[in-house]
């Protein structure tokens, strides 16, 4: 090659070098900054000042934008050079998954948004002391800036698969960034001083996760984050200890460290918010067998929960799932949609109605002051232990799944226009719970209460549970209870349904289940309960078995040993009683225990007392009573024709109480 030849593309590469700086240095507009003053003009909806506010947005961001570009020629510091968590490198990791946007709009918001994030690490680090000094101050809780980098993976917008790779790369800087600080001595004590519980850690991930599924705005979104931090907080605070409880308090106050251990215990910070807007919300309990692997046996049931304020509405849609619905709080009314007819309902306190998979289902809260809660069972059909809503009616908010469609199908299958398509599917963005009128609440209201089943026949509607005679009552409660043999639905999907109202200070009789594993939701009051388990004194669960108690009593058995499993009882709280597990519930001195139970396998299953009138002890012949106990028959039947009351008895209080007046 000549010379002319290899000095053309050097005196091309110097002229176009040369234009570049020109057109900058005359004030010619940068080609990314062109482009997001054309977006801010041809949006319709925007007003002259809208439109004026956002052309100012694009010019702070280029401004911003030039500045960093020549602060990174300037170079940057030699520490922020290998420091995973400068803010520098963080925020071109940032711009860098922003350009994976498809559209221009989800990039400049991802942009604005890592910019935000750069500021206020700035701001943390001059505060801390600047420099050098602000990331010495930032590698003493590592822990602290991977949770920040994963919430920056949540705020992006590129689907799962960009946020996956996300948190991907914060796992990998905090990584090394442990490996460095162990180089240097003080990885171990710095992993001590900051360990945290790892199963608040991953709730703490998940309920996250679950915001970021959400259909909601801002608010919410940042209303839903907030809420998973309280709760991490407060796992945290629990996991740090608990002082030892003073000797003679009431065993229902057990610490809740241990409350913690029991995986048939569920409280708060096991669910997690599916939906929510300012109306109302959906919470979602997490699944029984990440729980603990003893509750496989119900790991394709669900529970959830919603919430409505009075006079709202729930979006059409529907589940791939079974579900049992009780109504525990308030009054609605719901309307079940198949191919060829609607059916509605007015539904009440007590109601219980099946919704059957597929079926799309809306509802309203038709009280003008009272919150609608409904309790839901769910089954699903589709993945095991996992259902999703699907809405048709909607638009960005909730998305509808018509959306998901290429639009030359919708308008083929809709025999409809793009500008008409685009228009219907793109007005909704209150959410799943909005706010109704009082005269679309009145003409959806226009139904017949719901009304009892017929039992034994088939269903066409809901029935009240509380209409129906109670099964066990007396002074100290009352029981109702609806299962197979009563109605066809319960029957197909091998539920039941009870409702369990314990007087003040009462208790139900120790009793176990021959097949059913009750799932009970605390609907109102507070208490304790006790349950028998033979697992979690098992090696196999981490419990010492019964051969490895040392010397006194215990030494040398060979049978099996029972773990007490205990906790407090309060409204929201779920907990789990397997078949065959013997459990007591007892209910506080200042008010009523109220406690909803479904019932998996509620097929042929029989209730086995232990203690009352007709408890099993009593069935047994003399010789096998003196066998099993060691003791001549006439103490056994001493002990077990005690009790004259059969199912809810005198709580431990006030059987003292009783006691105590009968001795004066």
């Amino acid at each position: 090659m000549t010379m002319s030849g290899k000095l053309l593309p050097l005196l091309v590469f110097l002229f176009c070098s040369v234009l570049v700086f020109a057109s900058v240095g005359l004030g010619k507009e940068d080609p990314e900054l062109k482009q997001c003053k054309h977006q801010c003009k041809v949006q319709q909806q925007f007003g002259r000042s809208e439109k004026q506010e956002c052309l100012d947005r694009c010019d702070r961001y280029y401004k911003e934008k030039q500045e960093r570009r020549d602060r990174d020629v300037e170079g940057v510091d030699q520490e922020d050079a290998w420091n995973p968590e400068s803010p520098q490198r963080k925020l071109r990791a940032c711009e860098r998954q922003c350009e994976q946007r498809g559209r221009e709009e989800e990039r400049r918001e991802c942009q604005r948004q890592c910019l935000e994030e750069f500021r206020r690490e700035e701001e943390k680090q001059r505060g801390g002391g600047g420099g050098r000094d602000g990331v010495v101050e930032n590698k003493r809780d590592p822990e602290e800036q991977f949770r920040r980098c994963k919430e920056g993976c949540e705020r992006q917008r590129g689907g799962q698969e960009v946020q996956r790779r996300c948190v991907e790369r914060c796992e990998r800087e905090y990584r090394q960034h442990q490996g460095r600080e162990e180089e240097r001595g003080g990885g171990r004590g710095v992993e001590q001083e900051n360990k945290k519980d790892p199963e608040a850690e991953e709730q703490f991930r998940h309920c996250k996760e679950q915001c970021q599924r959400q259909r909601a705005g801002q608010e919410q979104h940042q209303r839903c984050r907030e809420r998973c931090e309280r709760e991490y907080e407060q796992r945290q605070r629990r996991g740090e200890g608990n002082p030892r409880r003073e000797e003679g308090r009431e065993e229902w106050e057990e610490s809740e460290g241990q409350q913690e251990r029991e995986p048939y215990v569920f409280e708060d910070q096991h669910f997690t918010t599916k939906i929510e807007t300012q109306h109302g919300r959906v919470k979602l309990l997490q699944n029984f067998k990440e729980r603990s692997k003893l509750l496989r046996g119900i790991e394709n049931y669900r529970v959830a929960v919603l919430e409505a304020d009075p006079q709202t509405f729930i979006v059409p849609n529907h589940w791939d799932a079974e579900a049992i619905i009780f109504v525990a709080k308030g009054r609605g009314s719901i309307s079940l949609v198949r191919h060829d007819k609607r059916e509605s309902f007015n539904l009440n306190s007590g109601d219980v109605l099946r919704v059957p998979a597929g079926v799309t289902v809306y509802l309203i809260n038709r009280s003008n002051n009272q919150q609608l809660v409904l309790v839901k069972l769910l089954q699903p059909v589709s993945t095991p232990g996992h259902f999703e809503a699907f809405f048709g009616p909607g638009g960005e908010d909730p998305e509808s799944y018509y959306r998901a469609f290429s639009t030359e199908l919708l308008e083929a299958a809709l025999n409809t226009r793009r500008d008409r398509l685009e228009k219907i599917f793109g007005q909704q963005r209150q959410g799943v719970i909005i706010k109704a009128s009082q005269e679309q609440i009145r003409a959806m209201s226009r139904h017949e209460e719901g009304g009892i089943w017929p039992f034994g026949e088939k269903s066409k509607g809901p029935f009240n549970l509380f209409h129906k005679r109670s099964s066990l009552s007396n002074q100290y409660g009352q029981l109702y209870e609806a299962d197979p043999s009563d109605c066809r639905d319960l029957d197909e999907l091998d539920l039941g349904v009870g409702f369990a109202n314990i007087s003040e200070g009462a208790m139900i009789t120790p009793y176990y289940n021959s097949r059913a594993t009750k799932i009970a939701i605390v609907t109102n009051g507070e208490g304790y309960f006790e349950m028998a388990c033979p697992h979690l004194s098992s090696p196999e669960f981490g419990g010492e078995g019964g051969r490895q108690h040392g010397g006194g009593r215990h030494q040398g058995r060979t049978s099996p040993s029972y773990h007490k499993v205990r906790a407090q009882l309060r409204r929201g709280m779920v907990y789990v009683v397997p078949a065959g597990h013997p459990v007591i519930t007892v209910a506080s001195d200042n008010q009523n225990l109220e406690i909803l139970c479904f019932y998996v396998n509620a097929r042929n299953n029989e209730k086995f007392l232990l203690a009352g009138r007709r408890n099993i002890i009593n069935q047994l012949e003399r010789e096998a009573k003196e066998l099993g106990f060691g003791l001549p028959a006439r103490e056994v039947d001493e002990v077990f024709r005690s009790q004259e009351e059969e199912f809810f008895l005198q709580g431990p209080r006030q059987q003292r109480h009783h006691e105590g007046r009968a001795e004066a």
